[in-house]
């Protein structure tokens, strides 16, 4: 549906600037825009091998390992209807490391996995059960500690200091995270006690 609102507003919004006279201004900003496009892909591209990189080193010394132990009863907390040994926790797991490090498109197909795993335990498969609903709520907000996407996209354009949104992007994603949480623990009980 998103898909047909985006196309339906670019085709809508071409159509009225070559009615209006304004075509060339869509020409130079096609243009344009695909320039700051591969721009900004290549520096992203930088900051994310540096970060998964990191996160590599990370997991060969056993950090992501700990960082794991840590989270354990957090996540069995968040998921107390996923059994202990499943394969959803480890990609759960994953998920929440490689989000808290700002790598959102390393964190997707563990969230993807995590998904299928949950989507296993399931006994209706067309309604989301309530350890799925949780981890889309947590994804969603994911806490970050190392936002590494905004800073490449801010040393891309030549901040003076790229990495001085750190404190605020985790006080953010820190409240964004336990609302989401508090929410969903919230509509959890209402089921219930329906």
């Amino acid at each position: 549906m998103v898909n047909y609102i985006w196309a339906g507003m670019i085709f809508f919004g071409i159509l009225t600037a070559f009615i209006t006279g304004h075509g060339e201004a869509v020409n130079k900003a096609v243009f344009k825009g695909a320039e700051t496009g591969v721009t900004v892909t290549f520096g992203l591209i930088s900051i994310l091998i540096f970060w998964m990189g990191m996160m590599k080193i990370a997991e060969d010394a056993g950090l992501l390992k700990k960082i794991a132990r840590l989270l354990g009863p957090l996540v069995r907390w968040l998921f107390p209807t996923v059994p202990k040994d499943h394969p959803a926790i480890g990609y759960i797991l994953s998920n929440m490391t490689a989000n808290l490090f700002g790598l959102g498109n390393a964190a997707t197909p563990m969230g993807i996995r995590a998904m299928q795993e949950l989507q296993k335990l399931n006994p209706d498969p067309k309604t989301a059960t309530p350890a799925m609903c949780t981890l889309l709520a947590i994804n969603t907000a994911s806490m970050t500690l190392v936002p590494t996407t905004i800073i490449g996209i801010r040393l891309n354009y030549n901040s003076a200091n790229p990495a001085d949104i750190v404190g605020t992007t985790l006080m953010a994603t820190f409240v964004a995270t336990c609302s989401a949480i508090f929410i969903d623990r919230w509509y959890q009980r209402r089921e219930r006690r329906r």
